[in-house]
């Protein structure tokens, strides 16, 4: 016991009490019990403790700006990403990732996705703790997002791409998504405070320079209007067309060892050669993907006249990297193809990698957010100004040089988004599984003999096999691997919705049914087209959509026609409104192949044929695998999509002059001045909207020339008849016939056989009709007299009309027969007259298709692209996009038909290649019998 002597003294300003404490006894200090508490030194274990059990990582984010995250050092990647994503309280947020570099080196090789089912110790190694948030699935059409939060993360990501190099694009594409940028970023242009250089502070593009800055303005100043979430959808809608939108590029060699990309996207594995898209391999046709080593392999569905599988092999730079691409492939697959992730079946002795997708798939994440409902929230849009970058961003090997991001500013200001709901996001991982990745997955029987990229050997014969308890299982299997398998045959449909739509502008719904050849196929949405009613409804309308009702008629068991007719009476009743009962399913956009959706002829490139542009056969050749390609993928299209319908340096102003207004069928349709057909002698002045169009054959002599004109009016009859005589033409092509769907195409500017046209100038005599025996096409005969020196000529009149009121023929074989009896006809050097109503959507098609064919005839390459690009450059919107031509009513005509202009398109670019299919079909015939 201690007795304690106390003393207390007080200042005038604190009290402090002073306890002195002196033992009485020494024997008795220990006696008893007793007990001492460490704090001190306990708080600075814990400390040093928790030091070393705590883990901290910083995220840049797309904006620039960071953040540091504390952890445990055991967490898993789904901690961190729950802990971003509620950060940036991100809805839609299965999309992105985390990435970071392996190694210190900061090499594009060693950059890698944060798994989020493995700790975050273990991933990144030694003291690297720096990760990146950015896009890691690119949404197969910008229409599923429904935030526009998201939108704009996207836009971030997207611009990043392109300042990175990585996505690749032509300078006028660039430029206009720039325009969007600024309207997003500065609001719509003003003169008093928008001055000459405005936008030198902002980065937009890599080489941005004076001149694209300007082109940049003048697009800005024409997006007047447009909000920042409108610009915004602007830039989404047209990047997706782009080749590169949404590649995750992975180097390897093909079988000549030439250097290659391969690509993962959301529509299968991409191959570029040079940065150019020379092949796709859409999910629907891969079997299986697996890899063993450096070797990396997809197993193709066999084609209809195959009795094997193709196994078409890479290689890749390293082990690592074809593991990589292979995970890629997985995950990319899984997440916009299926459902749901599938559950791997486990073996007791299985090898290879057990690595799936365990996140949300892109169906899953668009439902949730379907029912859950949008989010308002504000936030503030990031500018793109220039200033030194404290934290380099990843570097991006292109080009055989390592590349990285230009410099952005810190932000000012915090553009966290500030939520007027009270939901939270719910986790976008579970942990419900262990898998690990540790051996890479490879082919269950291994080829004899050394391994080179191209088709394996073909005495495989596993491709339908059940895989065995007992061996190896590597093989990611891409559905359907069966047909329960198939994600069609899983699609979970929704309760039936109710869908309204109005005629647009009196026209157009927007949309496309297929379908319905008997009555146990059901009737299905096939495509729907931008910006229209269909494209714009709530609820949305998707393709694959099944329709169960259209204004209350059943349409189970309905056959196609009764459905086009129950839509066509809905244009006739209360005001036009369409209401449809569908079935919504889960595969909003179906790839080619899938059911219910047909398939265009499609042929694949081998990677061991070696198909090179070393003789004219072989470019032809390979134009027109790159043609089936295109048209399978979509890509021929979306880039015909892209093309300038006008020609930005050519004026038009003859058409606009008051004196020749009335002249003009439509009032969008007009021809360039510099290519007009100028009439010398016509009574009503030299004005007729025609233009010359020359076609010519690279490397020969050919020159096939048009006269591009519309269907003659009843006032320009005599100036159409002038045209001919003046040009010396003997040959005219008509493509429409007088009145379609009611409204009139065309007048009648000929006679009648054994009548006669009389005009100032010309005599025009009927001599002879003819039906061609399929009912497609009339022939006629008519002798052109010159009033002036009483010269006669023949003119031959070919008309084709068998072409629908709506879309396009259903099988080029007919077409292609009308084309080739034109070639007959043509003389050498006289121009063929070629018009249906506007002179531009129809004609387009048919010059486009002769060129072809002659092209063919010479062995030379076909690129329909280019082909448009040189007719709009002598013609005015040649086979045109959507546009809005009106008639004289101001109605909008029947020329520019939404829908129909991309059909057109597709329609001769697959008569193109049917022509090659039975033009080499009929060439190995002849060797056969040789």
């Amino acid at each position: 016991m201690f007795h304690l002597e106390l003393s207390r003294w007080v200042s005038s300003t604190t009290k402090t009490t002073v306890c002195h404490a002196k033992p009485l006894k020494t024997s008795t200090a220990f006696s008893g019990s007793s007990g001492t508490y460490n704090v001190h030194a306990l708080e600075l274990a814990a400390a040093k403790e928790r030091k070393l059990k705590g883990l901290s990582v910083t995220v840049h984010f797309l904006d620039d700006t960071q953040h540091v995250f504390h952890l445990e050092k055991k967490s898993k990647g789904s901690v961190l990403l729950d802990q971003v994503h509620q950060h940036l309280e991100l809805v839609e947020k299965d999309y992105f990732g985390l990435q970071f570099y392996e190694d210190d080196s900061n090499k594009p090789e060693f950059i890698r996705w944060l798994d989020p089912l493995k700790p975050i110790k273990k991933q990144l190694n030694g003291s690297q703790t720096k990760l990146f948030f950015r896009v890691k699935f690119y949404v197969s059409d910008p229409s599923k997002l429904l935030e526009e939060y998201t939108r704009y993360q996207f836009c971030l990501q997207l611009k990043q791409d392109i300042l990175e190099e990585r996505l690749i694009l032509p300078a006028s594409s660039a430029i206009l998504l720039s325009s969007y940028t600024v309207q997003a970023e500065l609001g719509d242009y003003q003169p008093e405070e928008h001055g000459p250089d405005y936008l030198s502070n902002l980065v937009l593009l890599p080489n941005q320079d004076k001149d694209i800055e300007l082109k940049i303005c003048e697009l800005h100043q024409s997006l007047k209007g447009l909000s920042p979430a409108e610009a915004e959808i602007g830039f989404l809608n047209y990047v997706k067309r782009l080749d590169m939108y949404g590649v995750e590029l992975h180097k390897a060699k093909d079988s000549s060892n030439r250097d290659i990309q391969l690509g993962v996207t959301h529509l299968g594995l991409v191959v570029f050669l040079n940065s150019v898209r020379i092949n796709l391999f859409s999910w629907s046709k891969i079997m299986q993907i697996s890899f063993k080593r450096k070797q990396f392999f997809i197993r193709l569905i066999k084609e209809p006249s195959e009795s094997y599988d193709t196994l078409l092999g890479f290689n890749m730079n390293s082990y690592r990297t074809s593991k990589v691409l292979w995970k890629s492939c997985v995950e990319h697959h899984t997440f916009f193809r299926l459902h749901s992730p599938r559950v791997r079946r486990k073996f007791p002795l299985s090898l290879g990698s057990k690595f799936t997708y365990s996140g949300r798939t892109e169906f899953q994440t668009v439902s949730e957010v379907k029912q859950r409902g949008k989010l308002e929230r504000k936030f503030v849009r990031s500018p793109s100004k220039i200033v030194r970058q404290t934290v380099p961003a990843p570097a991006l090997e292109v080009k055989g040089k390592v590349s990285v991001v230009p410099p952005r500013p810190p932000r000012p200001y915090d553009n966290k988004v500030t939520s007027l709901g009270t939901k939270e996001p719910k986790k976008a991982w579970t942990e419900d599984s262990h898998m690990s990745d540790d051996d890479g997955g490879f082919l269950e029987r291994t080829l004899e003999g050394p391994f080179m990229p191209g088709i394996a050997n073909r005495v495989i014969s596993y491709a339908d096999e059940e895989p065995s308890p007992t061996t190896p299982n590597e093989l990611y299997d891409t559905p359907p691997y069966s047909l329960s398998h198939s994600p069609t045959s899983q699609q979970c449909d929704v309760a039936a919705t109710t869908i309204v739509l109005e005629l647009d502008g009196g026209e157009m719904y927007g949309f496309i049914i297929s379908g319905g050849s008997d009555r146990n196929l059901p009737i299905k949405i096939s495509r729907i087209v931008a910006d229209t009613p269909a494209d714009k409804c709530t609820p949305k309308l998707n393709v694959g959509d099944v329709l169960l009702q259209i204004n209350e008629h059943e349409c189970t068991g309905a056959l196609y026609d009764e459905a086009c007719s129950y839509i066509r009476e809905a244009r006739k009743q209360n005001e036009g409104r369409l209401t449809l009962v569908v079935k919504q399913f889960a595969s909003a956009h179906p790839e080619p192949g899938a059911a219910g959706v047909p398939e265009p002829y499609y042929m694949y490139v081998p990677a061991g044929s070696d198909v090179s542009p070393s003789s004219p056969s072989d470019a032809l050749q390979m134009s027109i695998h790159l043609l089936a390609d295109g048209l399978e993928s979509g890509h021929q299209v979306n880039q015909y999509e892209m093309l300038p319908r006008k020609h930005p340096d050519l004026a038009c102003d003859e058409s606009a002059k008051p004196k020749n207004v009335n002249k003009n069928r439509y009032r969008d349709i007009s021809p360039y001045d510099t290519t007009r057909v100028v009439l010398k002698n016509a009574p009503s002045g030299d004005y007729i909207n025609a233009n010359y169009v020359n076609m010519a054959i690279p490397h020969t002599e050919i020159v096939n020339r048009y006269i591009a004109t519309q269907g003659p009016l009843q006032t320009t009859t005599e100036d159409f008849w002038q045209m001919i005589l003046e040009n010396n033409c003997n040959l005219i092509v008509m493509l429409t016939t007088l009145v379609e769907r009611g409204r009139p195409k065309c007048h009648q500017y000929w006679p009648g056989v054994e009548e006669v046209l009389t005009m100032q100038n010309i005599i025009v005599k009927g001599e002879a009709e003819e039906d061609d025996p399929s009912g497609s096409f009339v022939f006629r005969d008519f002798t052109l007299q010159d009033v002036k020196n009483k010269s006669e000529k023949k003119i031959k009149h070919m008309q084709y009309t068998a072409w629908p009121d709506h879309g396009v023929p259903d099988s080029p074989t007919q077409f292609l027969i009308f084309t080739k009896k034109m070639m007959e006809c043509r003389a050498d050097d006289a121009p063929v007259i070629v018009h249906c109503s506007a002179g531009i959507g129809r004609t387009g098609v048919l010059v486009l298709m002769e060129t072809a064919l002659c092209l063919m005839e010479n062995a030379e390459p076909v690129y329909p692209l280019e082909i448009v690009k040189n007719m709009r450059d002598q013609r005015a919107m040649m086979i045109q996009n959507a546009v809005s031509a009106r008639n004289e009513n101001g109605t909008t005509s029947s020329a520019t038909h939404l829908g129909r202009t991309k059909s057109q398109y597709r329609f001769v670019c697959e008569s193109v290649h049917a022509a090659y299919v039975a033009r080499d079909k009929k060439q190995e015939k002849i060797d056969t019998e040789v």
